[in-house]
């Protein structure tokens, strides 16, 4: 009776390790939903302009919006690149913090002390979520690039007003 006692306790302080871990997979999943979308808008994007360009190629080489779609392309290409490393990242990362988790049970279930696994693996984790983040914050600068205001000098831009 004493060892299940012992196994049962072992198992709840296993568990209770593996809480925060848990929650980082939440954490990074929804920033991973995020990501997908920002590359699913980009790629759609990418397909309108290359659509609308690609056939008229020969006679709008001259016109100026024909420059600023095909700058416009190679702003969504670096954006798409950016996303891309984010994701990959992020999974990584993903992978780490599931590598963690899955370690702190092992270990418990076979009695071996892998804790000096579970800390290169946590910091790898944290190093590519940091990293992720640093690309999605790379695409939404070069995301930004992508809209202009008009150059009038002269035009003053009001600040909401209420309605009633």
């Amino acid at each position: 009776m004493q060892t299940v006692i012992e196994n049962v306790t072992a198992a709840s302080h296993v568990i209770q390790q593996a809480v925060a871990p848990v929650f980082l997979l939440t954490g990074i999943g929804a920033i991973l939903s995020v990501l997908t979308g920002r590359l699913g808008r980009v790629v759609d994007r990418f397909r309108v302009l290359n659509e609308k360009y690609d056939a008229a190629k020969q006679v709008l080489a001259e016109q100026p919006e024909y420059a600023k779609a095909i700058h416009e392309l190679y702003i969504l290409q670096c954006r798409a690149e950016w996303v891309h490393w984010a994701i990959t990242l992020s999974t990584l990362s993903l992978l780490f913090v599931a590598l963690v988790i899955g370690i702190l049970f092992l270990g418990s279930a076979i009695s071996w002390d892998l804790s000096w696994l579970v800390s290169p693996l946590f910091i790898l984790a944290m190093l590519t979520l940091v990293l992720s983040l640093g690309c999605f914050l790379r695409e939404i600068t070069l995301s930004k690039h992508t809209f202009e205001l008009p150059n009038n000098k002269n035009r003053v831009l009001k600040p909401f007003s209420k309605k009633d």
